[in-house]
């Protein structure tokens, strides 16, 4: 892995040379923008406003705008002449619970590789006391042109490094939260309760981006000439705003169940997952199918009984109109 930026991690009166590698990649399919009557790329070009005339990257500087609009021109002289420790060091100042870091704050990721073998032996060392301390490294370091802050925490044998935020820079959540006072039901969180576990855990390499496995078909099918798939057939209840949020959740959780065990519809039973007390319905469907179904037997016993006693009279008839065998007299 390419690295880019070179310095040390500097804890304490120790000093570790490391390499700044990127920890991720994206994977984003990129287009480029055309002229929709004829497709030809659309492409900006670096242009000075005095001369009027394009001007090569190596010719470009940075510069300050003050607020007369005069250009202050600022030189990488000028900022590796900053008076600040974190210019080419990693500096940690504490040592703090990973809970302790606010997920908001954590933005993009970094390998600290270390930079030659005599850094092998303090890199291993600040590894193995991050592991033992379940502790995370708060630090601060310089990079494309500000200071910045940092986490540093253990993956497998490297050392990562979580470019953070700082706490300045979190806007407060108060805003986004609902208006009004809601009121949710003991009912509704058990079912909540049922369908989260019924969804259960996944294994997380086993996902994927699957918008971009269509963009790519797509692609693939406008490149060979042949009309690309057109998208899925909504389900008619598969939308729109939510009426009944019990009905909603029942159907989610047998839905999910379904999708996880290839089970029947009749499979999600939340009544066992809550010790909170409510009203179960079920046994007196039972006992209402029960009284449905007595006098239906009583029918079906008197019936049984009157054939029974037809069958009997018949036969007993039968006996009666049967004549005596007449007895043979002896010569």
């Amino acid at each position: 892995m390419r690295s880019i930026w070179n310095g040390a991690i500097s804890f304490g009166l120790v000093s570790i040379p490391i390499k700044l590698v990127n920890a991720t990649e994206n994977h984003s399919i990129s287009f480029r923008q055309i002229h929709l009557e004829d497709g030809g790329r659309i492409r900006y070009h670096k242009v000075c406003e005095l001369e009027d005339k394009e001007i090569p990257n190596d010719e470009i500087g940075k510069g300050y705008e003050d607020a007369d609009g005069s250009i202050i021109p600022i030189t990488e002289d000028d900022l590796a002449q900053l008076p600040i420790p974190t210019a080419k060091t990693i500096e940690i100042v504490a040592f703090v619970p990973a809970e302790r870091i606010d997920p908001l704050q954590m933005g993009t990721a970094y390998y600290l590789q270390v930079n030659g073998v005599p850094a092998a032996k303090p890199y291993t060392l600040l590894r193995e006391a991050l592991k033992r301390s379940n502790k995370v490294a708060i630090a601060k370091f310089a990079l494309r042109g500000r200071e910045r802050l940092g986490m540093l925490r253990v993956v497998d044998d490297v050392i990562a490094m979580h470019g953070l935020l700082w706490p300045d820079e979190i806007r407060a959540p108060e805003d986004a939260a609902p208006d009004s006072h809601v009121t949710v039901r003991d009912a509704e969180l058990d079912l909540a309760d049922a369908l989260m576990d019924t969804l259960g855990e996944v294994d997380m390499d086993s996902l994927h981006d699957d918008y971009r496995d269509a963009v790519e078909e797509m692609i693939e099918a406008k490149s060979s000439g042949t009309e690309p798939a057109g998208p899925p057939k909504k389900s008619d209840g598969g939308g729109g705003k939510v009426i009944d949020l019990m009905s909603a959740l029942e159907s989610s959780v047998r839905a999910a169940k379904k999708a996880r065990d290839g089970d029947d519809e009749d499979v999600a039973e939340v009544t066992h997952l809550s010790s909170r007390s409510r009203t179960k319905k079920a046994p007196a469907k039972k006992s209402t199918a029960a009284k449905k179904s007595t006098p239906a037997k009583k029918t079906a016993a008197k019936k049984k009984t009157t054939a029974k006693k037809t069958a009997a009279a018949k036969k007993s008839t039968s006996a009666k109109k049967k004549p005596t065998p007449k007895k043979k007299t002896s010569a």
